[in-house]
């Protein structure tokens, strides 16, 4: 059985939700929008961005927030925060041979998934040679949450960003699943309608957009290593072990993994408020043997394939 709670089988939900009425209404939010922070970063400068993280999250060094070359792009959460990324890519000229979008602080109260992909952004900058993945990383995708004392799981207007893709089903299943299985939990709220969330939207729009070949979402504190979507999975990554756990409505695993068929490794830290550097230094390693060893090879194939079947 699965060690989440919330986690639950794809048959099983199947045979749990089968339906919906026609015309049934969503099930009504938990609660009203929760209250706006106080001096959120809604500008674009950078240095601002990172002192307000450093303030909420201290072990977030304001000096080194500032040397990981964030940009704002153009996606917003519900009060106006942009939602910063680093990219890092081969030289100009150079082709990709895979893309990673890497995914923290979806849920805002797990602090350790921001940190995480912060140092991994750090690593990724320093890595000897010409590198061979385009990395595109979002730190921390509900600033709502993470900007509020204390944290929040769901954005401002109390939906889970977790619940809230565009999965199949999604109507008929990811409301009946709020209501049935987690008795109305507004920690679980999946909205009133699939991506009616705009952090959920720039997700989609950054998938949707940058076309990864790999995604990796960083969540806490259940200490496994989840996989979705066409194999081989990691074994390990650090101290984590695999435990396919299964899928749930609205999911960013299963949306990934079932509806676009891209692989999403879902990292689950043992701490919701840190991850030591050593921890954070292992994942990393095992990521890039990972990479190395399982899906160069599958990309190399699949090129390879491609580039018979235009010669045919």
């Amino acid at each position: 059985m699965s060690k989440h709670p919330d986690f639950a089988l794809a048959g099983l939900l199947a045979a749990l939700f089968c339906c919906q009425p026609a015309g049934a209404a969503p099930a009504a939010a938990p609660a009203a929008a929760l209250p706006r922070a106080a001096a959120l970063p809604t500008g674009n400068d950078a240095g601002t961005w990172c002192k307000a993280v450093a303030a909420f999250k201290p072990d977030i060094a304001w000096d080194r927030c500032r040397t990981l070359r964030l940009a704002p792009g153009s996606g917003r959460s519900v009060q106006g925060v942009p939602l910063w990324t680093a990219d890092i890519q081969p030289a100009a000229g150079v082709p990709a041979r895979l893309r990673v979008l890497v995914l923290g602080g979806i849920h805002a109260d797990e602090g350790a998934s921001v940190s995480l992909v912060m140092d991994w952004i750090s690593r990724s900058r320093s890595l000897s040679g010409a590198p061979r993945v385009h990395w595109r990383m979002a730190p921390l995708v509900n600033p709502d949450g993470f900007f509020r004392k204390p944290a929040t799981r769901v954005n401002a207007r109390g939906v889970d960003l977790n619940r809230n893709f565009a999965t199949h089903q999604w109507n008929a299943l990811a409301q009946k699943y709020w209501v049935d299985m987690t008795k109305r939990d507004p920690r679980r709220y999946p909205g009133a309608r699939a991506l009616s969330e705009p952090e959920a939207q720039w997700v989609h729009r950054q998938i949707d957009s940058f076309k990864p070949n790999l995604i990796v979402s960083v969540h806490a504190p259940y200490g496994v290593l989840d996989f979705d979507g066409p194999p081989p999975p990691p074994n390990r990554l650090g101290s984590l072990f695999l435990d396919q756990v299964g899928i749930y409505p609205g999911s960013l695993g299963n949306y990934g993994g079932v509806v676009l068929g891209v692989p999403v490794v879902t990292i689950e830290l043992k701490h919701s408020t840190q991850v030591p550097t050593v921890e954070a230094e292992a994942m990393w390693n095992d990521l890039q043997g990972w990479i190395d060893r399982r899906l160069l090879s599958v990309a190399g194939a699949a090129q390879t394939d491609g580039a018979a079947k235009v010669r045919h």
